[in-house]
């Protein structure tokens, strides 16, 4: 016992020991090959520096690190150039190539293992002259990224077909120059313990609330996971209620919604390997509103607006308001409409409630097999599977006609959302309505609402109110809420954002 105790304690010690080492100022050959030579893809580069007897190495990855670069502009210049050793001190020779011998641009000096170990990994060269302290990161990075094209999740009807792309610099260099906006800034930081990733907050300085900015930046820095690999992970850490179905953050492939978003005062939030940006703070009136209701005419955009409010209503409420009627309140139907709906329901065996839930059960499976199925198959499968399933369950007496006709303007009505994650909430919510009006009836929907409207009230993303300008109400910013005003009306920005120039033209 007392054995295997000291072996224990001699693992834990060295253990230790080489903790305390990593972060020491000595990085050497040996040190790195017990850290990643195990990986098979990780090659060390062994050579002579010049015409001197000066050995060196050269770490990187394959297939992450360019190896054309290494072999074209870093290799030669390191192999073939004389170093004067009576001019240039040995303590000193990492400054002197860094400065004189490497001709690429992105190139530092590092003396901690765990920062070289993580550049390495993230596909950077190192170069290593054996017997010195520091190190040179050298940036060789080649990840493989699709092009840039039209964004997937949102169709684009009228604007620029650019979206987002995995990569980080690709994003942030479409901001850069989708408006040369002068005051963007980018905050560089990295989330992930063991898988680290770069992550960027951008913002336009001179419009901005330095404390939005503060507000995020400090959630951001108290994330805390091994791997961050999906902005939908920063968003749910990050957010303010994580019980609430409303999502608090918008995310998006579209460059001109963030480009919007920033202009307004918000913060834009952008991971590496990711397509899709975040935009904090939001409200709900965002989620009903597309970058093309400003690029047609305002009477356009407004009809389309107050067209997907209607669709949201019906998307949310048409099931539970069938279900009450029919359960509870048959005299609130015209006599004529009635008659029609008893005639239609007379063979059907189950109560409204489980009829409904029947079908739109289904039209939920069919709609989530139809994201699953390749490309070419999913719309085809999505609407004879309607089709089929609506048309079989009448004939056989299962459900009534007037419930194929209510489930299918509620799906329809579902689609009219903008954006994918916005209209999940309704899809849950919706079968709470359900229930609610199986129980009480209309009065049960009345009170799902109030109950409802309650919660949005009371939600906030980062300090703003979700239901913001109508709650707190604010008229003169109703311009661009369920309608949308012409631009040369609309000159202020949002009161809510707080912004240093609260002026959209100057």
């Amino acid at each position: 016992m007392k054995d295997q105790q000291q072996k224990g304690k001699k693992t834990e010690n060295k253990k230790q020991q080489r903790e305390a080492s990593k972060n020491k100022c000595e990085i050497d050959v040996d040190l790195l090959q017990e850290e990643i030579g195990h990986n098979s893809d990780v090659q060390f580069r062994d050579f002579f520096l010049g015409c001197k007897n000066i050995k060196a190495s050269l770490i990187y990855i394959t297939g992450l690190a360019d190896k054309d670069l290494i072999d074209r502009h870093i290799m030669p210049s390191l192999m073939n150039r004389f170093f004067d050793l009576d001019e240039v001190e040995r303590i000193a020779l990492p400054s002197f190539i860094k400065d004189n011998v490497l001709s690429i641009s992105d190139v530092k000096e590092e003396t901690s293992v765990n920062e070289v170990v993580s550049k390495i990994l993230s596909g950077s060269a190192v170069l290593l002259i054996h017997g010195l302290p520091s190190v040179l990161i050298l940036g060789t990075e080649k990840l493989k990224t699709r092009t840039i094209e039209e964004p997937i999740s949102e169709a684009v009807v009228r604007g620029p077909r650019i979206g987002f792309t995995e990569s980080l610099d690709d994003n942030t260099s479409i901001l850069r120059g989708y408006e040369h906006i002068e005051k963007l800034s980018f905050v560089p930081f990295q989330v992930g313990k063991r898988a680290k990733r770069n992550l960027v907050v951008a913002y336009v300085e001179e419009i901005t609330n330095p404390e939005l900015i503060e507000e995020v930046e400090k959630r951001i820095k108290k994330i805390n996971l091994d791997n961050v690999p999906e902005s939908g992970y920063v968003e749910q850490l990050i957010e303010d209620n994580y019980l609430s179905p409303f999502p608090q953050l918008q995310s998006t492939e579209r460059p001109d919604r963030v480009v919007a978003a920033l202009m307004e005062g918000r913060v834009a939030i952008l991971l590496e390997g990711t397509p899709f940006a975040l935009i904090a703070p939001v409200t709900f009136s965002m989620m009903l509103q597309s970058p093309e209701d400003y690029y047609e005419r305002w009477i356009a955009g407004t009809f389309i607006r107050l067209l997907r409010y209607c669709a949201v209503f019906l998307a949310l409420f048409t099931p539970a308001l069938y279900i009450a009627f029919i359960s509870f309140h048959p005299g609130l139907i015209p006599t004529k409409l009635a008659v029609s709906i008893i005639s239609t329901r007379s063979g059907v065996p189950f109560p409204s409630l489980i009829e409904a839930l029947f079908l739109e059960i289904a039209i939920e499976i069919l709609r989530e097999a139809g994201l699953r199925l390749p490309k070419p198959i999913g719309p085809a499968m999505g609407i004879v599977g309607g089709l089929i399933i609506g048309e079989a369950a009448v004939q056989a007496g299962i459900v009534s006609p007037i419930l194929v006709i209510v489930v299918a303007l509620t799906a329809i009505s579902s689609f009219t959302i903008p954006q994918y994650n916005a209209g999940i909430p309704l899809r849950i919510l919706r079968f709470v309505a359900m229930l609610c009006a199986a129980v009480l009836g209309l009065y049960g929907v009345i009170l799902f609402f109030l109950f409802l409207i309650s919660h949005v009230v009371k939600l906030k993303s980062f300090g703003v109110p979700y239901l913001s300008p109508a709650v707190p109400y604010r008229l003169s910013e109703w311009k661009d809420l369920m309608i949308r005003m012409p631009l040369m009306i609309m000159k202020k920005r949002p009161k809510m954002m707080n912004p240093k120039d609260s002026t959209r033209e100057n």
